[in-house]
């Protein structure tokens, strides 16, 4: 993973100048991060290009080239890329979305339909004016949001003091071969306790959730280019058709197709 990211700029907004505000962003390939921070209103961050990493103070999500993440109001969060990036950011006022989904952040797949609505927008001034197509096509495109399929990258972490020690020593060796008896005897649990507080803490079981640590860890070194037989040795799998079968169980897709 990179070490040479730069900082992100946040906008300087105190209010949204429209109900729907368009931020196009590059990000080169030291990659970017920004500050914890959080917004009057909600952002959906989307993945034209790159991987982009989302992180809350309950879970971190990652978006693949053509995800989407969507973060609500006041949700304190940082974004992060470890590569080159096409990013799309939305802001978005709160009141003028509908429905329970928006409460809570979550990735989704986005749809060439809504994808060409996304990047077609955020090519209009940003300061569009009101009644204009701009307008339309705005509350066209939220319409279309609100109809993607939403996809499990999320990764909620866990509280027990134990649990954490055992995620942050598997989000830095994803390829480690410890088992989960292993794994707990190094924080002074069981096999059995470390299964059954995970399972409560983060609602996965602890195989699902070391799963999506290492596809997480896979999605940014596909991006980069490295090879999919390296990618599945350094993220723990065994064989490439044991990573190729996992990764399309995950994102519906192979890595190849993806990438």
């Amino acid at each position: 993973m990179s070490t040479r990211r730069q900082k992100r700029a946040i906008p300087n907004l105190p209010e949204l100048p429209r109900p729907i505000y368009a931020r196009p962003e590059s990000w080169g390939p030291e990659g970017r991060l920004t500050d914890w921070h959080s917004h009057k209103w909600g952002q959906f961050s989307y993945a034209v290009s790159g991987v982009l990493n989302v992180s809350t103070e309950q879970a971190s999500y990652v978006s693949p080239p053509q995800y989407g993440i969507w973060i609500p109001e006041n949700t304190t969060h940082k974004v992060e890329s470890n590569v080159a990036a096409e990013m799309r950011s939305l802001y978005i006022n709160m009141d003028a979305l509908a429905g329970d989904q928006w409460k809570r952040p979550f990735t989704c797949e986005v749809s060439v339909l809504c994808r060409e609505l996304i990047v077609r927008f955020c090519q209009s001034p940003a300061l569009y004016d009101v009644g204009s197509r701009e307008e339309r096509l705005a509350q066209v495109m939220i319409d279309e949001l609100g109809l993607q399929p939403e996809v499990a990258t999320d990764l909620p972490m866990p509280t027990d003091h134990r649990l954490i020690l055992i995620s942050e020593f598997l989000i830095e060796e994803p390829s480690c071969a410890l088992d989960i008896n292993q794994l707990g005897s190094k924080v002074g649990l069981s096999g059995r306790s470390v299964s059954r507080l995970f399972k409560q803490e983060t609602g996965l079981t602890f195989q699902q959730w070391r799963q999506r640590v290492r596809l997480s860890t896979a999605l940014t070194w596909l991006e980069s280019g490295v090879s999919v037989t390296e990618v599945a040795v350094s993220c723990g799998y065994d064989s490439l058709s044991a990573f190729v079968v996992a990764f399309k169980s995950q994102f519906g897709q192979t890595p190849g197709q993806m990438f």
